[in-house]
């Protein structure tokens, strides 16, 4: 399991693993994954990654907001073995999150189907009836009473755009600097949105192995 940056380049991110196959870096919040349909949004995690690894290619995204783990994959033939590997959910994913409130139950499940709220893009909403299922499960880890609120472990089963936010905003526990969900009172209890991708689990794609990656949330 890599736990420290093997590498920290001046384009500010860090690189927590390498090899032929595929890298392993840590998005800084703020960044987007890939470029943006504006010139102003060209600087991205993939744009940074490909100056030192030029074949690198993106497999999955996080919000621009989110920090954290992001695999990429060298070539288009890995790319393609790993592309598989997360759309038949070989892939185990766990997110750092701090929610307004106190949890009622220390762990447990939302099953919610989402879809994009068009008229308010970039947003997702719940919608029952055109919505593609959606799986989150949580587990409290601490409470701060001054703050009130709720650091949370979360596992994306599936990984829907924006699912953990809208999740817990759907039981009424809004992840605190959310930019997008949050209503103002929340959004300022801090500085950015308290979420951190801080784990992954995946098949090396080339051997098979099983290849487990930390990363500790920075809040």
């Amino acid at each position: 399991m890599i736990t420290e940056p093997i590498y920290n380049p001046p384009q500010g991110f860090e690189v927590l693993y390498a090899d032929e196959a595929l890298v392993v870096v840590n998005k800084p919040a703020g960044l987007l994954s890939v470029p943006g349909s504006v010139a102003e949004r060209a600087d991205c995690m993939i744009t940074r990654a490909q100056t030192l690894y030029p074949d690198a290619l993106i497999v999955h995204r996080l919000d621009m907001s989110t920090s954290g783990i992001l695999v990429l994959a060298r070539g288009k033939t890995l790319h393609r073995t790993l592309s598989i590997a997360f759309a038949e959910r070989l892939v185990d994913k766990r997110y750092i999150a701090v929610v307004e409130g106190k949890m009622a139950q220390t762990k447990g499940e939302i099953n919610l189907p989402l879809i994009a709220d068009w008229p308010n893009r970039p947003k997702q909403k719940v919608d029952f009836e055109l919505g593609k299922p959606s799986l989150t499960r949580y587990k409290a880890l601490s409470y701060d009473a001054e703050l009130n609120a709720t650091r949370l472990e979360l596992e994306p089963v599936t990984g829907r755009s924006h699912q953990l936010r809208v999740h817990l905003l759907s039981i009424g526990h809004i992840i605190l600097g959310d930019d997008l969900y949050a209503p103002e009172a929340i959004r300022l209890k801090a500085p950015r949105l308290l979420l951190h991708a801080s784990f992954i689990s995946l098949p090396h794609p080339m051997t098979q192995e099983r290849l487990s990656f930390t990363c500790p949330a920075p809040f």
